[in-house]
């Protein structure tokens, strides 16, 4: 769970990467989160309202996430727009050491911008 609020805190940094365990957690809590909201909105009778608003709040983050996933794997965040290889990339083992979208992830020396909102 830390990782899906460690998204959201960085919801409008698109430099940097993302870790595949920080990306696919993310993706992993927003799944359950939308299952449980149009549970929670069939209950009630506002399904949709619920859904497009969640969706809406997530919307920025998610497209962060991405960018920076695809950063990590050291391709542009404009792969995000081909369908079927950025869900391979997005599988895919980052690089190792810095790339020239910043140092890697994995070895801890990456520390939240805690000043961007």
């Amino acid at each position: 769970m830390n990782y899906y609020f460690k998204v959201l805190q960085n919801y409008v940094n698109f430099n940097g990467r993302a870790r595949r365990s920080e990306y696919w957690y993310f993706v992993l809590f927003n799944i359950i989160i939308s299952i449980l909201l149009a549970i929670i909105g069939t209950v009630v009778g506002a399904a949709d309202i619920i859904s497009n608003i969640y969706s809406l709040a997530v919307l920025l983050p998610s497209i962060a996430v991405s960018v920076r996933r695809m950063h990590d794997v050291g391709k542009s965040g404009w792969f995000i727009l081909i369908p079927i290889y950025n869900l391979i990339l997005a599988f895919t083992n980052g690089d190792s050491g810095e790339n020239e979208y910043g140092p890697d992830p994995k070895n801890g020396e990456v520390v939240l911008d805690e000043d961007v909102i």
